[in-house]
């Protein structure tokens, strides 16, 4: 039999003897086949050996308008053709910071960054100068950029975490610095009981909270009801801040973030990914009071932040998505729900134990008998080698998908791709009964 992806592998056997690993992130190292790819139109992709696939990576969660949207590549080539980056202001901050402001409810005030880690860390700063407190609190599995503050309680071992009600702070990485785990605190999610004991006892001490409002980076699992609004409530009555990070939520499960979707607003969030549609930019957004200690002695710089090529890119990418309030976004969502169902049903025909969870434009594919995730540690009964052979058996259908069972959909995905998507998933889950 032909190798489908012979091209590929020759390249990436090319890229080792120059490229770290062959690959630019050690993340895209893991998918079964590391694929090289030649275009990408709407939902689609097509590799350097012309096999063409349905994505739903989207660039690890990007491109929400799918790869070429014209609007986007307009305005990018555009400004392509003049100044790149000044290292200095330009007419598209304040336009796009006010098209941020008009969407999100907690940006009273915005900063861009280049990276979601810059801006994560940009909030840790801001919420221990604010507060004059040291230590963060992270939510087991929920995952904040690499760096070595907040590099913790990911994705280590199991038996690191310590026993759940008791938890312990794992590092995450070989080389990272112990003393790193001192300033942060970690906890499971979902669990608000939990927290009101933790906060009677050291909510003096605790800076800020930071979640992701829909935990995305481990599992796609939701936020139980009313768990947001008493983070919210418990985070108040003690003067710690809440930190949303929606560098995955954000302009994908609805125009404002999650915090627009749950109803729950934060002192402090961080955005990505989306915000410009596949071009590099971030945010921190928040306060005034809090955004402003920027100015009085709380260091943040960055020679690309604001730069011209990504501003463009966000500043069309806003137009799209907030035209005839969101509903573009709404479409999308209510596709990828269709596609979760599709998927499960599929499934449970197949007689495969299979749990969908999350939102319509992210959600994640879970085999394992587990019916319902509350937290991190429900993860671990996952079974990892099927879900490597589904991915695999999904992409000889011609189905992209992320190596940790994550689905992306964006606004380009149509009927036709949702029902494309089903068939595959539908023979391929056959095969692993």
């Amino acid at each position: 039999m032909a190798d489908r992806w012979q091209t590929s592998r020759e390249l990436l056997d090319r890229a080792r003897q120059s490229l770290c690993g062959g690959v630019s992130s050690p993340f895209r190292a893991s998918f079964p086949v590391p694929l090289y790819f030649e275009d990408g139109n709407g939902a689609r992709l097509l590799d350097v050996d012309s096999n063409e696939y349905i994505d739903y990576t989207l660039a690890w969660g990007p491109n929400i308008l799918g790869y070429r949207h014209p609007k986007v590549a307009e305005a990018v080539s555009r400004q392509a053709m003049s100044v790149h980056t000044y290292g200095a202001q330009h007419r598209l901050e304040p336009e796009v910071a006010e098209k941020f402001q008009a969407a999100v409810p907690c940006a009273e005030r915005v900063a861009f960054t280049s990276s979601g880690s810059e801006a994560v860390q940009l909030v840790f700063r801001l919420a221990r100068a604010y507060t004059n407190r040291k230590y963060i609190l992270k939510f087991e599995g929920h995952y904040h950029g690499w760096m070595d503050s907040v590099f913790l309680s990911y994705r280590a071992p199991a038996d690191k975490f310590g026993p759940v009600d008791a938890p312990t702070v794992a590092l995450g990485s070989r080389g990272q610095v112990e003393n790193s785990a001192g300033n942060v605190i970690a906890a499971p999610w979902n669990d608000l009981a939990f927290l009101e004991r933790l906060f009677a006892e050291r909510g003096h001490e605790i800076a800020g909270v930071i979640t992701e409002p829909v935990l995305c980076n481990s599992g796609c699992i939701l936020p139980e009801p009313g768990f947001l609004a008493g983070l919210r409530a418990l985070t108040r009555k003690h003067g710690t801040l809440l930190i949303f990070d929606e560098v995955i939520t954000g302009f994908r499960i609805s125009l404002g973030g999650a915090q627009a979707h749950f109803g729950v607003t934060p002192d402090l969030a961080t955005f990505g990914k989306a915000i410009a549609a596949g071009m590099p930019l971030s945010a921190v957004a928040g306060r005034k009071d809090i955004m402003e200690e920027m100015y009085k002695g709380v260091a943040f710089g960055g020679t690309f932040n604001g730069n011209p090529m990504s501003l463009a890119a966000a500043n069309a990418a806003l137009d799209v998505l907030s035209a005839n309030d969101g509903t573009i976004l709404k479409e999308a969502n209510a596709l990828g729900s269709q596609l979760m169902e599709k998927i499960s049903a599929h499934g449970k025909a197949a007689g495969v134990p299979l749990y969908v969870c999350g939102f319509g434009t992210a959600f994640a594919l879970h085999f394992t008998p587990v019916t319902g995730m509350k937290h991190y540690r429900d993860t671990w009964a996952d079974d990892k080698e099927k879900l490597t052979r589904y991915i695999k058996g999904m992409l000889e259908e011609g189905v992209y998908l992320l190596p940790d069972g994550r689905v992306y959909t964006s606004c380009a995905h149509t009927e036709r791709e949702i029902q494309e998507t089903a068939t595959a998933a539908q023979k391929v889950l056959a095969s692993l009964a």
